[in-house]
């Protein structure tokens, strides 16, 4: 199966077949029936897309029930660090931070499930990231939490120091201090 499971629940990594040949390369990024093949059950009905610089840093955000959102993350162009902490209370893996660099070259994919706090940083001169979501933006619902939160001790592959952040990321709260009405459902 293209799906390999990342040691938090939920959380997986999708890596789609690529077939290569003197032209090119073709792959299916998204079919409906290998992700429900695995059990995944997906109405996605949003498609977003971020181009940034290097040193960029986007996250950690979320949207709360009722508006949360399982999202499929990959890269266009570039390379980035993606970031997913788990912050679904009762969890065996709470504040846990996963790391996996996502590429243009590797088009390996994050299926990020809700519950999840998200967030990337760009390691090349230029990134294009797009990603599907299964719920509409909301932003009454939004929340997040600090980059640079200790307590979870994110290598986010860039120095913090030359970062570059958005006025609403960098005040942020810590994990510890956030709000968020996620409750972990072993049976999902």
């Amino acid at each position: 199966m293209p799906f390999t499971e990342t040691g938090i629940p939920g959380l997986l990594v999708y890596e789609p077949r690529v077939f290569n040949d003197s032209r090119g390369y073709f792959f299916e990024s998204y079919s409906a029936q290998t992700f429900e093949q695995q059990g995944l059950h997906l109405p996605f009905v949003q498609d977003n897309q971020a181009r940034s610089t290097y040193g960029v840093l986007r996250g950690l955000h979320y949207q709360q029930e009722p508006y949360a959102q399982t999202k499929l993350i990959r890269v266009l162009e570039g390379k980035i660090i993606d970031v997913a902490v788990d912050i679904r209370k009762g969890s065996p893996t709470y504040g846990k931070a996963f790391t996996i660099e996502l590429s243009a070259e590797n088009k390996l994919q994050l299926l990020v499930p809700k519950g999840f706090a998200h967030g990337y940083s760009v390691l090349s001169e230029t990134a294009e990231v797009m990603y599907k979501c299964d719920n509409f933006y909301h932003k009454a619902s939004e929340g997040g939490i600090i980059y640079n939160d200790p307590a979870l001790n994110i290598d986010w592959g860039i120095d913090l120091a030359d970062a570059i952040v958005s006025e609403k990321d960098i005040v942020l709260p810590t994990l510890e201090n956030c709000t968020h009405n996620f409750v972990f459902n072993p049976n999902k």
